[in-house]
């Protein structure tokens, strides 16, 4: 009997990151993937979608519903944390793997990987060691790694990290980020198919937009969400796509407030979900990206892209040369739009983040040394 690997997603986000990874996995000896969706992954509003991964070819044979927040209020996100904690402890009572991944840092894949403590779950983490001062997601990432028995970190710095948290040096790995092997083999968009799949011209200058609430300064999103329409409203010589955010403390106030700008507003477009492809497509062809999403700090820095990277959230993140800070506020917003639209990065290399061959190297970690105890207990 070969080895059962379970991959927990729970977000459109982390499984983007994953796709290579689930390819390679399928390709090993002796053993078996099984993918346990949950999440927004199972929830309309956020596009169902557990599609995009059936689309791509991939059974889902574990799909574990309402283990999301039906609400952005600290309350409803603790309800939910405790509401996957259960729907799991089910779960993993009954459902046995020699190994999980997990990925990230989200309260959601949090509570899932809390619940196998008791049942003693081999669980291998990507990406610890990160840091990210405005969000609760600091610490969730902190005790995912403690929870977790494997570790593949984006860099060596982050590699370095959790050795510090653990206080083991055994087991962690560097061997950089998924999603430059995405990247690197995946064929990204023309500005002609771009158009036709978003109905926004990359051809012109254009903004990419992705911002979530700062969870752990939850309280003045309004106050951001204003300050960022503001300042869109007034770079009307710039195409604006904005990806609608997360399902955080504090997220629906960000939500509704571009919703309305985008329906007053003819230079601004909203999307709830782009795909994979058509993300790093926009990412490609776009003149810049604003916002605060951790894509503006790995995957941008493969082109690069230029990034006006917004507020507190990432901060502690490393900073690429791509990559310009900037407070949430209109003017802020808008001078740094206004003295960074021209960058240019035609000798510019960044790869700290790997050269798109993490998930090979994953798999060989695996099948040389990690499932080799495994295989000899069959």
């Amino acid at each position: 009997m070969g080895v059962k690997i379970g991959l927990l997603t729970s977000s459109r986000a982390d499984y983007s990151i994953y796709y290579p990874l689930i390819k390679a996995l399928n390709l090993l000896p002796d053993s078996s993937i099984e993918i346990i969706a949950f999440g927004t992954h199972l929830s309309e509003e956020y596009g169902y979608t557990v599609n995009q991964i059936l689309a791509d070819g991939f059974d889902v044979p574990h799909r574990i519903d309402n283990c999301y927040a039906i609400g952005d209020s600290p309350s409803d996100i603790a309800n939910a944390m405790g509401n996957t904690m259960l729907q799991f402890s089910r779960f993993w009572e009954s459902n046995q793997f020699d190994l999980v991944f997990c990925l990230g840092d989200r309260y959601e894949m949090f509570a899932a990987v809390a619940a196998s403590v008791p049942f003693q779950v081999k669980i291998a983490h990507l990406y610890g060691g990160e840091k990210t001062e405005g969000a609760i997601d600091d610490c969730l990432r902190h005790a995912l790694s403690l929870m977790s028995k494997y570790h593949f970190a984006a860099c060596e710095s982050y590699k370095n990290r959790v050795i510090e948290l653990t206080s083991n040096a055994d087991n962690v790995f560097n061997f950089g980020h998924l999603s430059i092997d995405n990247l690197e083999r995946l064929n990204l968009l023309s500005t002609d198919e771009l158009k036709i799949k978003t109905g926004v011209d990359f051809a012109l200058p254009t903004i990419l937009c992705t911002f979530h609430p700062e969870t752990v300064n939850y309280g003045a999103n309004a106050y951001y969400a204003q300050e960022i329409c503001d300042a869109f409203s007034e770079l009307s010589d710039f195409q604006i796509l904005i990806t609608m955010p997360n399902s955080d403390t504090g997220g629906a106030i960000i939500r509704s407030s571009f919703e309305t700008l985008a329906n007053s507003q003819t230079h601004i477009f909203n999307t709830e979900n782009l795909g994979t492809i058509g993300y790093l497509s926009a990412m490609k062809h776009c003149k810049m990206m604003v916002g605060n999403t951790s894509s503006g700090f790995v995957e941008a820095s493969y082109f690069p892209t230029t990034v006006i990277n917004l507020g507190e959230r990432q901060t502690g993140r490393i900073i690429t040369p791509n990559i310009f800070n900037t407070t949430i506020s209109k003017q802020q917003i808008i001078d740094a739009v206004r003295n960074n639209c021209n960058n240019t990065y035609e000798n510019t290399k960044i790869q700290i983040y790997g050269i798109g061959n993490t998930a090979d190297l994953i798999c060989n970690e695996l099948q040389n040394n990690i499932l080799k105890s495994f295989y000899s207990n069959d």
